[in-house]
């Protein structure tokens, strides 16, 4: 039996990345902070992480090889305080998404402990190109 995958299909010439891609991605099991992924437009995205009791400082967000990656870190507290419970988390985190070719970080901003990064996707042009067909004793 022959696996069929996208860089072996014969109508997807040049998609070997996205099979990488796709793995790439399926290896994401992360799931801190939580996080809202929605469409402001036909050709705009919103992600927004709760990332409460954060600040501005403590986060970096970056884009590395078409992927976004948002970390999280919080500075040290002062040694004195004693904790009866504590149920608000203060780890570190990074999460990072897979950005499409085209889409490009158009901000981002904090407001009530969600941090909110919009994306948007540029229009690429419609390319029409004819191809001259030139017979084999080098005549077109």
């Amino acid at each position: 039996m022959t696996k069929l995958s996208f860089g072996t299909h014969p109508f997807l010439l040049g998609f070997e990345q996205l099979e990488r891609l796709v793995e790439r991605t399926a290896k994401s099991t992360e799931g801190y902070p939580p996080f809202n992924i929605e469409a402001t437009s036909e050709n705009a995205y919103r992600i927004t992480l709760a990332v409460a009791g954060f600040r501005e400082d403590d986060l970096a967000i970056t884009v590395e090889d078409r992927q976004l990656v948002i970390r999280g870190r919080q500075g040290e507290e002062p040694g004195d305080r004693v904790y009866l419970h504590r149920g608000i988390a203060s780890r570190a985190f990074q999460r990072s998404f897979v950005l499409a070719d085209g889409v490009e970080v158009a901000g981002a901003s904090m407001e009530h402990g969600l941090l909110h990064i919009d994306l948007k996707r540029a229009i690429p042009e419609t390319v029409v190109q004819t191809i001259a067909i030139s017979s084999r004793n080098g005549r077109t």
